[in-house]
């Protein structure tokens, strides 16, 4: 990274894959924890994982029904069916040793319960009597209102063969298999997998705590009366909402007032709970960009030795602004909409921060680009990025008969308009809303990206285009 002093007073103009770059270079993904199940969901396994004891860990019966010797009912039928008697009820949960069944005899049984010896399948109820002497059963009778339901005789209709509605032991895994690999992203499945062999628990990269906070004296709380000259903040809530969909846990911050002093002390405040800090708003070059004050102002006043030390003799106030260093590099980059972005560190455990432009459609689009792959990044997933795909571009919904004029793009720069994909055989995409960073309207209409690359100084209609999916 440039210097602070060295983005204030040089020209450089950063493309959008160099601040990227920089951002991914200097990110680190978050060291593993142990976490309970439901609190890993989302994360990233960092130990392969093998299976303990075979699943499931013994033969048990797929079917409510009637554990039987396959050979007693050989030559059951409608017409004729095997009479075979009952010896009692094996219910799941049970360890089934109780009972054995024997030539011509049978043990009710529930779904799961394991196996009794001698059995070597289960007849379904429903191809019995269910023991009540009369036709086809439609059910087993419960337990507690049949008392002759574990006794008597049942009459099977249809014969089965050896292991019929049996789930074998290790059926699923072996005890010994590989149940997950390290890398693997813990969803639903792989939750009930670890579950299922007995892990209550699971190592994993956490998900990063990340603190979001807008800026501006303008800005007013969703719910609170708008006063003359104020907006509401949209700008926390929607990156909160991004950084949530990345995999964060988010901490929202309400809005700050455009004082460097206030500012400054609100991201100490934060540093607590923050593996990454996103603020938007106040990095341009208007006299009340509020964070490019703060922390430009903080990286100039501590007074550090080597390796980002407090200079040997610093003492009082000097050293306890030394805790609050920053180091943030404020940038342009060849990019529309979102020209103005910071990034460095801050605090004493250098805690990533970036630093986005105000505009609601330039500080979402910098989140998407930048913010949501370091998030990714911390947590150790190797999808860092949304999908891009080809698309034929088209005129927007309403233009009328009369084609409307080629998309235009500042030369030089990468420009991100806001689109509506429609995928298929052969994907299309069209504009939805104008350029206007400020037209958070058409984003919420949005389901794409459409990028014009630096080169290009227009987009024809029916021309291909690169798109970034954001759904």
């Amino acid at each position: 990274m440039s210097s602070t002093t060295e983005q204030a007073t040089g020209a450089r103009t950063w493309s959008v894959a160099e601040h990227l770059d920089d951002i991914l270079t200097a990110v680190q993904p978050l060291e593993p924890i142990e976490l309970n199940l439901l609190d890993a969901q989302g994360c990233v396994l960092v130990e392969q994982v093998t299976v303990p004891v075979a699943l499931p860990p013994f033969d048990n019966s797929s079917m409510d029904g009637y554990a039987v010797r396959a050979a007693d009912t050989e030559r059951a039928s409608e017409a004729s069916p095997a009479v075979l008697t009952v010896i009692g009820d094996v219910a799941a949960g049970s360890s089934g040793t109780g009972l054995t069944v024997g030539p011509g005899r049978v043990a009710r049984i529930m779904t799961g319960a394991p196996l009794p010896p001698g059995a070597d399948a289960v007849v379904p109820v429903e191809w019995t009597d269910g023991g009540t002497g009369a036709g086809p059963a439609r059910t087993m009778a419960p337990h507690s209102a049949s008392p002759q339901g574990s006794g008597g005789q049942v009459r099977v209709h249809r014969p089965v063969t050896p292991h019929a509605h049996v789930r074998a032991r290790g059926g699923d895994v072996c005890a010994g298999d590989v149940a997950l690999e390290a890398g693997t992203v813990l969803g639903p499945p792989q939750i009930a997998l670890l579950s299922a062999i007995g892990r209550p628990a699971a190592r994993v990269r956490p998900r990063p705590r990340v603190v979001v906070l807008s800026t501006g004296s303008e800005l007013a709380q969703p719910g609170e009366e708008l006063a003359a000259g104020q907006i509401y903040d949209s700008n926390s809530f929607a990156l909160a909402a991004a950084a949530k969909d990345a995999g964060a846990i988010v901490y929202r911050v309400g809005a700050v007032t455009d004082d460097a002093e206030t500012l400054r002390a609100t991201i100490e405040d934060q540093l607590i709970r923050a593996d990454l800090l996103v603020t938007t708003g106040g990095v341009s070059v208007g006299a009340y960009d509020v964070v490019k004050e703060a922390l430009t102002a903080v990286a100039e006043e501590e007074p550090d030795g080597p390796e980002g030390e407090p200079a040997e003799g610093a003492e009082g106030e000097e050293a306890e602004r030394a805790v609050h260093r920053a180091h943030v590099d404020f940038r342009t980059l060849a990019m529309q909409p979102g020209k103005p972005q910071g990034f460095g560190t801050i605090g004493p455990d250098r805690t990533p921060i970036l630093t986005l432009p105000g505009n609601p459609v330039s500080s979402y689009v910098s989140f998407e680009l930048f913010v949501r792959p370091a998030i990714r990044a911390m947590m150790g997933l190797a999808d860092l990025h949304r999908p891009v795909v080809r698309a034929t571009l088209l005129p927007p919904h309403g233009a009328g008969d009369e084609e409307p004029a080629p998309l235009t793009s500042p030369e030089g720069k990468r420009q991100f308009l806001r689109g509506t994909y429609t995928g298929g055989e052969r994907p299309e995409v069209r504009p939805v809303g104008g350029s206007g960073s400020h037209l958070i309207g058409a984003l919420a209409h949005a389901d794409a990206l459409i990028v014009v690359p630096e080169a290009a100084t227009k987009a024809a209609w029916g021309s291909e285009v690169e798109v970034v999916l954001l759904g």
